[in-house]
């Protein structure tokens, strides 16, 4: 890694559409493919450092993309950011890599994507794992959350956006225990900021996609945290009555970062959904 990275390089798929999309990729086997959730400063190796190498050294083949928008992959500012644009890349990148059936693992906005391609390539589709998802309320819903009411007094006032304050969002907005948010962290977080551009934050459109539920075939797992700052807790249920094949794990003393925050935990559970469904 150069010193100018703020986290590992690996390699880059040419879409199709014209995008480049920059990817991790670890071990044999299944697919598993992480998405990553929004935010400043986030990529795939920041949201599940802890959690694909444990599955690729279990025998499975992880691929880790960065979103367009964000990490090291295109930042289009021509752009409309919706959840089509999000599920076509992601696509685009599978076919690039030969992949024709996989489990998606997806966090927050990961999870929205994942769902959408849920719903729209069935036939691809082996598990998913979801993390307190969008895409599943109004949109207006989610600015009632204390999370996104400090999303927006960060990131959006015209005061800068130091680690300091980077730091303090994330400990009160993410997670439980503030010890799993440490400067390495926030510093990988906040360079990787600095690779950004505001068009994916600005435009953004995520549907809701509620009334599909019930439309996932595969086996569905749903990690939630008790303590949840950004997503409605009318989320989980809603999770748990419309999708057919579920099983939803509660989880106290933990925020909007369950693999994170309860790594080892997330880790033993998603392997043995992998392996037993």
């Amino acid at each position: 890694m150069s010193p100018a990275k703020p986290f590992p390089e690996g390699q880059y798929a040419d879409l199709p559409n014209g995008y480049r999309i920059h990817y991790l990729e670890q071990g044999s086997g299944p697919v598993v493919v992480f998405l990553h959730g929004s935010g400043s400063g986030a990529s795939g190796y920041s949201n599940f450092k802890q959690n694909y190498p444990f599955l690729a050294d279990a025998g499975y083949r992880v691929i880790v993309p960065d979103h367009i928008g964000y990490g090291y992959s295109d930042k289009p500012d021509d752009v409309q950011y919706h959840l089509d644009f999000f599920v076509e890349c992601i696509k685009q990148t599978l076919d690039a890599l030969k992949v024709k059936t996989c489990t998606l693992i997806g966090n927050s906005l990961g999870g929205a994507i994942a769902i959408k391609f849920a719903l729209d390539y069935p036939q691809m589709m082996d598990k998913l794992v979801l993390m307190a998802p969008g895409g599943i309320e109004n949109q207006p819903d989610y600015f009632t959350m204390p999370g996104m009411a400090m999303m927006k007094e960060v990131f959006m006032s015209p005061d800068p956006v130091t680690p300091e304050r980077m730091k303090a969002f994330f400990r009160k907005a993410f997670v439980v225990d503030p010890a799993c948010v440490d400067d390495a962290l926030v510093q990988e977080r906040w360079q990787t900021m600095q690779l950004q551009n505001q068009q994916v934050i600005k435009t953004m459109v995520v549907p809701n996609m509620e009334d599909r539920l019930h439309e996932i075939t595969c086996p569905v797992l749903v990690f939630w945290g008790i303590n949840e700052n950004m997503m409605p807790e009318t989320g989980v249920m809603k999770l748990a009555k419309k999708i057919t094949h579920v099983r939803v794990v509660l989880v106290s003393q933990c925020g909007h970062w369950v693999q994170l925050e309860h790594r080892d935990m997330f880790n033993r559970t998603t392997l043995d959904f992998l392996q037993h469904g």
